[in-house]
């Protein structure tokens, strides 16, 4: 579903996300930050996220921690493991 016309274009595409579209505790990946971002999307917790270009060339979008996302610079390697939160590489 589509916020309202006039909502950030970042925001419609976090809403128009399926669980497919999410990783979950079982996917690994690993690539190199090419943007960062946070925002108060339900008005009253902040969260971060991360833009990951994959070994592939697909594009991802990951929500993590506050302290690893100020660990972070655009440039910088990141990796998931099976069973394990996204990490600094």
């Amino acid at each position: 579903m589509d916020g309202p016309a006039g909502a950030p274009a970042r925001l419609r595409r976090l809403q128009s996300m399926t669980k497919a579209d999410k990783d979950g505790p079982d996917d690994a990946w690993e690539g190199v930050v090419s943007a960062k971002s946070r925002g108060m999307l339900d008005g009253s917790n902040m969260y971060h996220f991360v833009d990951v270009r994959l070994a592939d060339g697909r594009s991802m979008k990951v929500r993590i921690s506050r302290r690893l996302w100020k660990s972070l610079a655009v440039g910088d390697r990141i990796a998931k493991r099976p069973e394990s939160e996204p990490f600094r590489s």
